[in-house]
């Protein structure tokens, strides 16, 4: 059984207690730390918490608490980390990890000069349809991995601080990008270093300092390459997509917009549809268990059995930090319109790597380019002759 002390009673705060408190019927939210008095009195209310405050130090040094849960303003990550360590109590951060890598790196070594459990809560990284695709690339059914492709796009975030570049660290790429390089990361191999990225992002829509919409490019050193499309302008609700390619296969996921549910309503007695819905008459797509389907029972399940069995999570605070690490990257490659080195000053995976040759053998003297069954019946290939570099085609008997 966890105790928790959950920091912060908004949005992704009640998110994260649904889950704690349904998924193993054992965990519980005990204590509640708010900046406003009123909201961590509701919250300790619809949760059952025993204590409430807006001192988080007090929250976390409680001594019911046996791990913390980061639900605030990327802006306190590091101050609530800090007491964390400072009191040994083990904490799990909401994404993204910290403002920037710098905070990011702090963070993770913090943890681990302390000697805590530490996990970084990237549901994106837990839904049921990503942990089945991700055990299907991990198994070779896609071949190697060629392009990871992940998209977030709403119409914006729930929170006033969302859209403050100094409370927030950025806008949109932050806020949905940091789950986009996460999901290309475990396809392509999170041992895999992320070496350059190319980015686009503009305020085209809000009157904001921060990007409402972006579009990167992440280069990784065996070749593959990353890609994220994020926004904050997107009408419709919210929009989850990933695509996998391999040189065996693909994969196609839509975790949220387009299920298979489908609803009309006249609006009369509804309200809440789903995460970031615009409207709640007309045809609408619900999700069918929300906090299951957007990976946060998953997520809470791994955390837990990890902090119990005294091992590391899927996700970690070193995992946060590369994110922050390219994150980074693409902000400036968004300035200088050119690609940009992902600085990694604390790297834990594969050297050297070089992308795998594209050559495949076919006999002796050719490659193979593709092979095929024309409409007229025929089996064909097309080959590259060794030799001469010259390009045929060959009818097979």
């Amino acid at each position: 059984m966890q105790r928790i002390a959950m920091l912060g009673g908004g949005f992704i705060g009640r998110f994260y207690a649904e889950s704690i408190h349904g998924q193993r019927s054992r965990d519980k939210v005990v204590a509640i730390y708010a900046r406003r008095e009123e909201t961590a009195q509701k919250f300790a209310t619809d949760y059952g918490c025993d204590f409430a405050s807006t001192n988080m130090e007090e929250v976390i040094a409680h001594p019911d608490v046996d791990m913390v849960c980061i639900a605030l303003p990327n802006n306190i990550h590091e101050t609530a980390v800090n007491l964390c360590a400072k009191h040994k109590k083990s904490v799990v951060c909401t994404k993204p990890l910290g403002r920037n890598a710098e905070e990011a790196l702090r963070m993770m070594q913090t943890v681990e000069e302390a000697g805590i459990f530490a996990g970084y809560l990237e549901d994106l990284c837990y839904t049921p349809k990503f942990l089945k695709s991700l055990e299907s690339v991990k198994s070779g059914a896609l071949g190697r991995i060629l392009w990871a492709k992940s998209r977030e796009t709403h119409p914006g975030p729930h929170s006033d601080w969302f859209w403050d570049k100094e409370q927030a660290g950025g806008g949109c790429m932050l806020d949905l990008g940091c789950h986009c390089v996460e999901i290309s990361r475990n396809f392509i191999g999170k041992d895999v270093r992320p070496v350059e990225v190319m980015c686009w992002a503009a305020t085209q829509v809000k009157p904001i300092d921060a990007e409402d919409h972006a579009i990167a490019l992440v280069k990784y050193e065996n070749g593959a390459i990353g890609q994220f499309e994020v926004s904050w302008t997107f009408r419709g609700g919210m929009d989850l997509r990933d695509e996998v390619m391999g040189t065996e296969g693909t994969i196609w996921i839509n975790n949220f917009l387009r299920t298979g549910f489908e609803m009309f309503t006249t609006g009369k007695g509804a309200d809440y549809v789903a995460e970031k819905a615009e409207s709640n008459t007309g045809w609408l797509f619900p999700v069918g268990d929300e906090v299951n389907d957007l990976g946060y029972n998953h997520m809470f399940t791994d955390m837990f059995k990890s902090q119990e069995e005294g091992r590391d999570p899927a996700e970690t605070f070193y995992d946060g930090y590369i994110v922050n690490a390219v994150l980074d990257a693409a902000y400036k490659s968004a300035e200088t319109k050119q690609w940009e080195p992902v600085n990694l000053p604390v790297w834990r995976g594969q050297e050297g790597l070089k992308p795998e040759s594209t050559l495949v053998e076919y006999d002796a003297d050719h490659y193979l380019i593709k092979q095929e069954m024309t409409h007229d019946g025929r089996n064909k290939v097309i080959l590259k002759e060794k030799a001469s570099g010259k390009i045929i085609e060959r009818d097979i008997v």
